[in-house]
């Protein structure tokens, strides 16, 4: 798990410099049934956890991290540190069908 304290590390260095918000992300965020807003993306940055890595995408690393939004609800953020800023690719609300009950590992049910 140290792989992932780095790459947390790389995620948190990169949105305090900036934060990004790609067009897919907002659109995704801003779906009635979500109403992700921004402050909540941010606490999932800030204090969240990697639960997947993806360090060989073909847009360059990126990385699944859970966090908690308004309410405790659980919080999906799928983001890629950039040298200048983090890239917030998309925001979504786990689906409790795909997700295993600590909103962590992906299941078939």
């Amino acid at each position: 798990m140290d792989h992932h304290a780095d790459v947390l590390g790389e995620v948190r260095r990169a949105a305090a410099r900036r934060i990004l918000f790609l067009p897919h992300a907002i659109q995704q965020m801003l779906r009635p049934d979500r109403m992700i807003r921004r402050m909540e993306v941010r606490s999932v940055i800030e204090e969240g956890e990697i639960i997947e890595d993806y360090p060989t995408d073909a847009r360059g690393r990126s990385c699944l991290l859970l966090g908690e939004g308004i309410e405790g609800r659980p919080v999906h953020v799928v983001c890629a540190p950039k040298d200048d800023y983090l890239a917030v690719i998309t925001a979504y609300l786990p689906d409790e069908n795909e997700w295993s009950d600590d909103f962590k590992v992906r299941v078939t049910r």
